[in-house]
């Protein structure tokens, strides 16, 4: 079982940027498909970005779309989520996720995809 810690969260400026880490250990991520979701106070969770295994495909949340970039090191087993331009409603708790199959061929982004989780790191855009 893979452990999945963020970090790189913290208080912002509407228009600023964070990045987030998530560092992995336990076991290697680069044959899983990774991705980021995120939960704001009273909502459900929503996908925001997941990258596939080889690196080679991303795939984003419409709200985020041109805003946010996800990327990985495989050999640092580090998963990251640049995020630009920020919005008030991009305020949430922020957590990574790793892919349950791994070599998947298929898109990941819905939470069945994933198995392993993060705590989270909390994300708060001010107006």
């Amino acid at each position: 079982q893979v452990q999945l810690v963020e970090s790189g969260g913290g208080l912002v400026q509407a228009g600023g940027s964070l990045r987030l880490s998530c560092a992995a250990s336990g076991r290697t991520i680069s044959a899983y498909d990774m991705g980021w979701f995120r939960q704001a106070p009273g909502k459900e969770r929503e996908f925001v970005a997941s990258i596939s295994w080889k690196g080679g495909r991303t795939y984003y949340a419409d709200s985020v779309k041109g805003r946010f970039t996800i990327s990985r090191d495989n050999a640092k087993n580090t998963v990251y989520l640049q995020m630009n331009s920020l919005k008030p409603e991009d305020t949430a708790v922020y957590s990574c996720a790793a892919g349950a199959d791994p070599f998947y061929s298929a898109i990941s982004y819905s939470e069945r995809d994933f198995s392993s989780w993060g705590q989270g790191t909390q994300v708060t855009v001010s107006s």
